[in-house]
């Protein structure tokens, strides 16, 4: 008979338990992708040139800081979304050396952080459709809280690299 008494008002604890839960979690919205926090203006704050081969090889000097070359502490990009948070254009500005197409269109590898640790890619286009990819952009640190922006572009000859340029962008408000 007490075993039937526990019994029954766990059953009835449960249930209340269960009844109870009306936890209200607020309205559903979409998640923050990429698009949202690379959409904008962003300034250079050093570009720095890395030879593969010599880093591989741990040959020095392997890293050249170009900031200050070439006027690139006048370079500026600016990627466009569209109302829906979708990419439209680039375009880089300021009288620099192009390294990439100083314009054109681009799109994400992913709208989302990659959990194997891959980075997300920034596929540069000539044509709107976006079937003519001219370059491509590694997002090596993704803007957060402190808007800042890593972005690393690779060269490579029979699949091999041999040069990359990484971008180091702050937030132009």
């Amino acid at each position: 008979m007490k075993c039937k008494s526990i019994y029954g008002l766990a059953v009835v604890m449960s249930l209340l338990a269960i009844g109870c839960d009306n936890t209200d979690d607020g309205s559903n919205v979409d998640p923050i992708t990429i698009y949202e926090k690379v959409n904008g203006n962003w300034g250079l704050t050093n570009l720095k040139m890395v030879d593969e081969f010599a880093k591989a090889n741990a040959i020095e000097p392997s890293e050249e800081n170009l900031s200050t070359y070439f006027n690139y502490e006048d370079f500026k990009i600016n990627f466009s979304v569209d109302d829906k948070n979708r990419p439209t254009s680039y375009e880089v500005t300021g009288n620099v050396p192009p390294l990439f197409a100083p314009k054109g269109y681009w799109a994400l590898s992913s709208d989302f952080q990659q959990t194997n640790a891959a980075a997300v890619r920034i596929y540069l286009y000539s044509d709107a459709q976006k079937t003519q990819q001219t370059d491509e952009l590694r997002v090596i640190s993704v803007p957060g809280n402190n808007e800042e922006m890593q972005l690393q572009l690779v060269r490579s000859s029979g699949g091999a690299a041999f040069v990359s340029y990484v971008f180091k962008l702050n937030a132009i408000n």
